[in-house]
């Protein structure tokens, strides 16, 4: 099964995957989007090229029986579901990681994140929570235009659960990313 940890820059995800991966293994391996697609290049497609190299891995985790969570990286539930390779999949499972607008701003002003980046980094956040709910909402956020894509697979709808950091700390939403991927993998 692959398992995606989403959500948009400031709300826990890198932290989390470091968390938590060490307690998952070797049933599941934790990676990085830019583990396996090495750094962003910008170009028109890179990222649902980069999404179909980690489904790809997905697949190889899959065939020797293990799980490979996607965390640190705001990777959209769709952009993995229509990935080239993704109809392969065993199982696919996400989890959005949130938090309140303000403490979004404040985690990402803590880090030095460019004040001219803070409108983009909430306005995303707020995207992610549409996709959430709706699989189809305002796809052309993602859509970078890589012909491979096959949105036509995503579902009418879907419950993504969501996990909000904003009152929690790194490892109480640790704790709860983790009893999520055992309840998904054990169902799955």
């Amino acid at each position: 099964m692959m398992l995606l940890v989403t959500g948009a820059s400031g709300v826990g995800k890198s932290t989390v995957r470091a968390l938590i991966a060490e307690e998952l293994a070797p049933e599941v391996r934790a990676v990085e989007l830019t583990q396996i697609a090495g750094p962003p290049t910008y170009e028109r497609g890179w990222r649902q090229r980069s999404v179909e190299q980690v489904v790809q891995v997905a697949l190889a985790e899959q065939e020797a029986g293990r799980h490979l969570l996607l965390a640190g990286d705001p990777v959209s539930p769709g952009e993995v579901l229509a990935a080239p390779s993704a109809d392969q999949l065993d199982g696919f499972a996400a989890c959005l990681l949130d938090c309140a607008p303000e403490e979004q701003e404040r985690r990402l002003r803590q880090r030095g994140d460019p004040e001219e980046l803070l409108p983009h980094h909430l306005a995303f956040a707020e995207w992610m929570r549409g996709h959430a709910r709706n699989p189809r909402h305002r796809l052309e956020v993602i859509d970078s235009g890589w012909d491979e894509m096959r949105w036509e697979r995503l579902p009418d709808a879907w419950e993504v659960p969501v996990i909000d950091t904003t009152e929690i700390s790194p490892a109480e939403a640790a704790a709860d990313v983790v009893a999520w991927c055992r309840a998904v993998t054990e169902a799955g």
